[in-house]
């Protein structure tokens, strides 16, 4: 069965905003879909989606994983989960407001368009659009996306974003058993490996608002491996061939 728009969003001790984001993308026109994979939370998370659940049976999904597997491990689960049950138009997005759900309709849009394959919810297309972020952070993520462009040559200013909209064939397209980062190095070894399939990759601006509720999951070790996983991700492709799936029908 053919299905239009599935939003998945990992969480991981989220009680102070799983409710809100998920009331607003329901109430979004367009009927978007929701699935919500949660890593074990210990403040109760996955039993807010499931009251949630009893008001939007049809809409709103629950996914439960024992303990905190990371970032990467869960959106590979959720992508899954979207081709196996035919959706076409699958986004990646955060529990924390950091991404506008209003955005979703505007991913959603530009990735309609037949000639755009993915949509990428861009801080840095225009500019910087961040809100709440110390001058620090700010600098560290701009200059990190600089260094993924020179290291990968990739064509894309916003390298780290987490806020995407894939139309099914991209996904459809990858080994998504091949993907091996968890962290947000994750996030640009897919933007890489869709690139390298030779899809067609569009930005578009969004404004990025920091958390200002729950307890933001940066850590060096994330960093870390963002920073030398591009150096292993760009070494590996001088000896890959990428090559469309075959094993998932687009």
């Amino acid at each position: 069965m053919k299905k239009d728009k599935l939003v998945i969003i990992p969480t991981y001790n989220e009680k102070e905003n799983i409710q809100d984001i998920i009331l607003e993308i329901m109430e979004l026109m367009g009927e978007f879909e929701l699935l919500v994979i949660d890593d074990g939370s210990p403040d109760g998370t996955a039993a807010l989606v499931k009251e949630l659940q009893k008001s939007f049976p049809n809409r709103l999904f629950l996914m439960e994983r024992k303990g905190k597997q990371g970032l990467g491990t869960a959106y590979i689960e959720g992508f899954k989960y979207a081709l196996n049950h035919g959706y076409e138009y699958i986004f990646e997005m955060d529990a924390d407001f950091s991404h506008n759900p209003k955005d979703l309709i505007k991913l959603y849009e530009a990735c309609a368009d037949p000639d755009v394959d993915m949509v990428i919810g861009s801080r840095y297309i225009t500019g910087v659009n961040v809100v709440n972020w110390p001058m620090g952070r700010v600098l560290m993520s701009f200059f990190a996306s600089k260094y993924v462009q020179i290291v990968t040559g990739m064509p894309i200013k916003d390298a780290t974003a987490g806020f995407k909209c894939y139309s099914r064939k991209v996904l459809a397209s990858m080994n998504l058993e091949k993907i091996k980062f968890i962290g947000y190095a994750f996030q640009i070894e897919m933007k890489f490996t869709a690139w390298k399939l030779g899809f067609k990759i569009l930005e578009i601006p969004i404004i990025f608002t920091d958390r200002t509720k729950g307890t933001s999951k940066m850590s060096t070790h994330i960093f870390r491996e963002a920073v030398f996983g591009v150096l292993y991700m760009k070494f590996k492709s001088f000896f890959k061939r990428y090559k469309p799936n075959q094993t998932v029908s687009p």
